[in-house]
């Protein structure tokens, strides 16, 4: 079975998105420039496209919240990755086909969404793309195995933070990867279990360019 990978690009000062999200600007006002890495043509262009090439070949599922399905499906055109997609949301709603996978909304609980997209995953990842209050959520759940950062070097001043949302206990990581290009850092960690049934230490994480 694979990892629940919560993956999400930031800012310096931590926002996942500027101000003023919506349906005309998906990432707010200002949110694109944390996305330029994955256009990035510059001479390192390797080192991101590797990152980014590896994660889609890992991913077997994708979750994400309503707001994130209700700003990016109008710009996916399709599920975001070839995969069946789990929308998190407070609404019953019937499936939606679309050419490279189905949206399936789950309204019962966090551990059924993720339970659901693990079984659809089969060997592979299940991808949290988030939003920020989502990708909060499952963490402090304890549902995430591992946390991949893509930190862009900008101070976007304002807008949606990651993790903003005081509550439960501490969090350890350990970082298991470390990558990087003049437009991004790539972080990824290994969420610490703590007591029993603790997950081991496991094999450092080796980007794949």
């Amino acid at each position: 079975m694979g990892t629940v990978l919560l993956n999400i690009t930031v800012s310096l000062d931590g926002f996942v998105a500027g101000p003023g999200v919506g349906i005309e600007r998906p990432m707010g006002e200002g949110g694109e420039r944390l996305h330029e890495w994955l256009f990035n043509d510059d001479a390192d262009r390797d080192v991101d496209a590797g990152v980014h090439r590896e994660l889609s070949a890992s991913t077997g599922a994708v979750v994400v919240g309503r707001r994130t399905f209700d700003v990016g499906v109008g710009l996916w055109k399709d599920t975001p990755f070839p995969v069946p997609c789990f929308v998190l949301t407070h609404e019953d709603r019937e499936e939606l086909p679309m050419k490279s996978g189905t949206f399936t909304f789950v309204s019962d609980s966090l551990e059924s969404a993720i339970r659901q997209a693990r079984k659809a995953a089969k060997e592979k990842d299940v991808l949290v793309m988030g939003g920020a209050d989502i990708a909060g959520q499952l963490v402090r759940a304890g549902l995430v195995d591992e946390i991949q950062l893509q930190l862009a070097p900008v101070l976007l001043g304002a807008g949606t933070r990651l993790f903003d949302h005081p509550g439960g206990d501490r969090v350890e990581l350990e970082r298991t990867g470390l990558a990087g290009s003049a437009r991004v850092t790539h972080l990824r960690f290994r969420v610490v279990r703590q007591g029993v049934g603790a997950a081991p230490t496991g094999v450092p994480h080796v980007f794949g360019f």
